[in-house]
C-alpha cells in the first residue's frame, strides 16, 4: 500500500493533484505538501486559480498530472 501524504498545515489526506501541484509550483524535490486551500493561502491566490493552472499544465502535457 502506498504511503498516505497529508497536508503539512491541516493534516488533510492529499490526492494526486495536490501533490503534483505542490511539486510543480514549489519544486520537484518538495518534501512538504499542501492541500489546495492551504496551498492557495500560502501562495496568496484562490483555489479556482490553482485549478485553472492544473488544467493549463495538463494541456501543456506536464507529466506530473
Amino acid at each position: 500500500m502506498a504511503k498516505k501524504i497529508k497536508c503539512r498545515l491541516c493534516e488533510t489526506e492529499l490526492d494526486k493533484t495536490a501533490v503534483a501541484l505542490t511539486r510543480k509550483l514549489l519544486g520537484l524535490k518538495a518534501t512538504r505538501f499542501y492541500c489546495l486551500p492551504c496551498l492557495a493561502n500560502y501562495l496568496d491566490v484562490t483555489v479556482d486559480e490553482l485549478l485553472a493552472k492544473v488544467e493549463e499544465f495538463k494541456e501543456q502535457g506536464c507529466a506530473l498530472f
